[in-house]
């Protein structure tokens, strides 16, 4: 038996090479260029130091502007990673000055008239053209063949109008080189919602948007119970008179929430009616919603009753979409920048028995970033009046962390375990404290969030959504401070008294410098390039070598890029420099705690997840990957297991090469798929994945070459 030859640690984790596949996406993506091509940003820390100067610029004194430049550079270069937006167009005025720091954003409310939808969609372009995500609710459009008594006609339905929304994000080239993302979102009562969930079976539509299901707590309690479902939608008085509709029997009207309730029959406790259309079997609906994520990874499904519950600004907001990814739940012109920490900066003689977290450096760093993406709010540079209007009064930002997965192999746990578990609920809860402790400094250094200090009239849907208010003495049309509202009744901050009374009890008195302060993002590309391809997010590794499906300029399908983990970097350099995955050679194994994305359970990834949605103010965007073979009715079973642990939502992915091409693939994976080409004389021409083929004067895999022909995206990046 051969004995591996291991080094002592000699090197930080920092100081591991950026690996050439990170640098690249940090030149094409973040770095700043003049028109002409010109650098501006010699290397990375130019980078850091252009953010930092444009977000200290923000403070209102030459001493404090020059003190935080230098708090916010050394929190940039120990783990604190601005979003995409932030980190390309913060201190870039002067080259694109169209340009927006925000991430994420949400429509106004999509109301049912063409004049309305074809007005968002044209606020929608110039939010994609900022280089925004943007997120719509599109359950608020009347069902197809509905009547529409304006135009004397009968309606072609919501999925035609999102046709519409999927073309115009397709044509719009985002800022920065960047494609517009965007969210749609559909209510599971809607009468349409079976057209929703199979929207993506017909090849190229709707490829511009990520759908998810809003699915309430009376839905999932109907399939546990197997009972059944009413489909409906909204009433005007106008419409229940002509139908002669009964509004007091349940066989033609229910009474449900609804985030639009100006035209329609609404009673004292803020419930609409809604007309039945239809009375199926909850489970049948269900069947189908799983068989759909199980095929092709989507509708997403968003517990939006556990959303609006768990809102901080539940007194104002009725949420009904999110960002792109899901993991901000956003108001009407609801808009919200964001950051994460990468948690690899904090790790200790890693791989080693005395690994360990530094608590004191990651809070410092929470700390200073707090103060930082709350300046990004000066210079948001949103496009339309309506998201200043709402970022500027409620201030949320959403700060998270990337790199959980790597962290924990660096720490010796396995992702999923009872320590994972344990180490991700501690970490966040840190960064929750520390933010909102920071929120009230900041609150008394330069006032809190305009909202806060709003009085608010109190109503009985009110007092339905927080009984504890009547308990409490308040009464219909008493008056209260948004502050007190926010703090005393918000569930989340309810939960943050439970350990912290008194940072509440402040709160309270004094208002937060913002409503909102933790999300955890996907963070695919600054993962990649800025983290040096650490972990995504809340994600373990998807694999410690594969590939990268990357869009690439005038480059007609998209590029396969060959990248590492950097917990294997950083083993290589720190431990082994001959490691491999799946050796099995003795002297070039990894340890057994380098799992990945392939070997962990959904009942674990949901664990995690769950572990950091306790601290987490808005949500998470959390993929839990399952293999191809995966059995159907135990792949159903994760989202019940995900309802009950009270998940905000729940996402899954199980590679199916017919349906779609994933951006992380596995050499594996390609090497056991065939792709089928039929050529202009008829005869067939059969590929693996991961062969390159010579078409179109480029060379491309033969899995993306197959998804660009079959998506209807060859040639048109």
């Amino acid at each position: 038996m051969k004995t591996a030859h291991l080094k002592a640690v000699s090197v930080k984790v920092s100081d591991i090479p950026y690996q050439p596949a990170s640098l690249d996406i940090w030149d094409k993506k973040y770095r700043l260029k003049a028109k002409n091509g010109d650098v501006i940003d010699a290397d990375l820390d130019d980078t850091y130091k252009r953010v930092a100067r444009a977000l200290a610029d923000v403070e209102a004194t030459p001493e404090l502007r020059e003190h935080w430049h230098d708090e916010f550079l050394w929190a940039l270069r120990h783990g604190a990673i601005p979003a995409g937006r932030i980190t390309s167009n913060a201190g870039a005025l002067a080259y694109k000055p169209a340009t927006s720091t925000i991430n994420c954003t949400v429509s106004g409310s999509v109301t049912d008239s063409m004049n309305d939808i074809l007005q968002k969609v044209h606020e929608a372009g110039l939010t994609l053209k900022a280089g925004c995500g943007i997120g719509y609710e599109f359950s608020t459009l009347r069902p197809k063949g509905a009547y529409v008594s304006g135009a004397g006609a009968y309606t072609s339905g919501p999925l035609s109008f999102m046709d519409i929304y999927d073309k115009m994000c397709f044509t719009v080239s985002s800022a920065g080189g960047r494609r517009g993302a965007q969210m749609g979102t559909f209510d599971v009562g809607h009468p349409d919602v079976s057209d929703f969930i199979r929207a993506k079976r017909e090849n190229g539509r709707l490829r511009q948007f990520n759908l998810s299901l809003l699915v309430t707590q009376d839905f999932m309690e109907a399939v546990k119970s197997d009972a059944h479902w009413k489909l409906a939608f909204p009433l005007t008085r106008k419409e229940a008179e002509a139908d002669q509709l009964d509004l007091n029997n349940p066989e033609q009207v229910i009474w449900r929430d609804w985030p639009v309730q100006e035209a329609y029959l609404s009673n004292a406790a803020g419930l609409v009616a809604h007309k039945v259309y239809k009375d199926i079997r909850a489970r049948r609906l269900w069947d189908m919603i799983m068989s759909s994520t199980y095929d092709f990874a989507e509708p997403g499904f968003i517990l939006i009753d556990k959303v609006n519950e768990m809102n901080n600004n539940w007194f104002c907001e009725n949420i009904r979409a999110t960002n792109p990814c899901g993991e901000q739940p956003l108001p009407p012109y609801g808009s919200c920048l964001l950051g994460s920490i990468n948690l690899t900066k904090f790790v200790r003689e890693p791989f080693s028995d005395r690994a360990h977290f530094d608590w004191a450096e990651f809070r410092k760093v929470v700390s200073i970033f707090t103060r930082m993406l709350d300046n990004v709010v000066e210079i948001n540079g949103l496009p339309l009046q309506g998201q200043r209007d709402e970022i500027l009064r409620k201030r949320r930002h959403g700060m998270g962390y990337l790199g959980l997965g790597s962290t924990l192999t660096m720490l010796r746990m396995k992702y999923g375990s009872a320590e994972s578990v344990q180490f991700t609920e501690q970490a966040t809860r840190e960064m929750a404290l520390v933010g909102w402790e920071t929120a009230v400094e900041l609150a008394e250094e330069k006032g809190p969030a305009p909202i806060m200090e709003e009085e608010f009239t109190v109503t009985a849907e009110m007092l339905r959504k927080r009984p504890e208010m009547a308990s409490d003495g308040w009464k219909t049309g008493d008056t209260i401070k948004g502050k007190v509202l926010h703090a005393r009744y918000s569930r989340y901050m309810q939960r943050v008294a439970e350990v912290a009374p008194a940072l509440v009890d402040q709160v309270a008195e004094k208002g937060a410098r913002f409503t909102h302060h933790t999300s955890i993002a996907p963070t695919g590309t600054i993962s990649l390039s800025l983290a040096n391809n650490a972990s995504n997010g809340i994600e373990p590794s998807f694999a410690h070598h594969y590939f990268r499906n990357v869009i690439r300029e005038g480059k007609k399908s998209k590029e396969k890029v060959d990248v590492y983990s950097f917990e294997l970097l950083a083993y290589r350099e720190l431990i082994n420099a001959k490691a491999v995955p799946f050796s099995e050679q003795e002297d070039e194994r990894l340890p057994s705690y380098f799992i990945t994305a392939e070997d962990i359970t959904p009942k674990e990834h949901v664990d995690i997840q769950a572990a950091a949605q306790k601290w987490v103010d808005s949500s998470i965007s959390k993929t839990a990957n399952v293999p191809t073979d995966y059995p159907y009715e135990d792949f159903k079973d994760i989202y019940l297991y995900a309802y009950d642990q009270g998940l905000k939502g729940c996402t899954t992915f199980r590679f199916n090469p017919e349906a779609f091409q994933g951006v992380l693939v596995k050499e594996s994976d390609l090497a056991n798929t065939t792709y089928r080409f039929t050529l202009e004389d008829g005869s067939a021409v059969e590929l693996k994945g991961n062969e390159e083929i010579e078409y179109d004067g480029e060379t491309h895999t033969a899995a993306n070459l197959y998804d660009a022909l079959k998506e209807g995206y060859y040639g048109k990046f």
